[in-house]
């Protein structure tokens, strides 16, 4: 490939105002022109001031990175855009709740493997778990594929969040 049909994951934070109609504006944005939307959260973040933080995860060519800024920047309730992914070292988590439902050893297995990727049970009954793991992206995957064979019955996932480290803010 040459580098400009290369693919990018990109970390996207944008901060707006907390008003009725501004997501739907904002993936009015991505799927009007085809973009792809791998992860999509949102919390209000500023009582005072009113605002929204939204955490895009995107994938795309460096052109259309831009392009997605850009068209970012032109609606009207968007304060200010961080690409994480970019603006230096940030921190990532996402949440997962993974329901396994099993007995015996792989009860027993499946607690062990919680234990090592520090999930929590959140919830158990004799027959099953609801637990709790937080992390980079790959770690919740790699639960969530260890737990396959053990019982998986159920995943929720929260999407990523995402901050710059350090004093840099958006």
């Amino acid at each position: 490939m040459t580098e400009n049909t290369e693919i990018f994951r990109h970390t996207i934070s944008v901060l707006v105002d907390n008003e009725f109609g501004v997501l739907a504006r904002v993936i009015g944005l991505f799927s009007g022109r085809g973009y792809n939307i791998e992860s999509l959260t949102v919390a209000k973040v500023d009582e005072t001031e009113n605002l929204s933080r939204i955490t895009i995860v995107t994938t795309g060519t460096a052109m259309v990175i831009e392009q997605i800024k850009a068209q970012l920047n032109r609606l009207v309730p968007v304060h200010k855009i961080a690409d994480l992914t970019i603006d230096g070292p940030s921190v990532e988590r996402e949440m997962a709740l993974v329901k396994v439902i099993s007995k015996g050893e792989k009860r027993v297995e499946a607690l062990r493997m919680a234990d090592i990727f520090r999930a929590r049970a959140v919830d158990t009954t004799e027959d099953s778990f609801v637990f709790e793991v937080t992390g980079v992206p790959d770690k919740v995957k790699a639960f969530i594929g260890l737990m396959e064979p053990l019982g998986k019955a159920e995943v929720c996932r929260t999407g990523l969040v995402a901050v710059h480290r350090g004093t840099d803010m958006i």
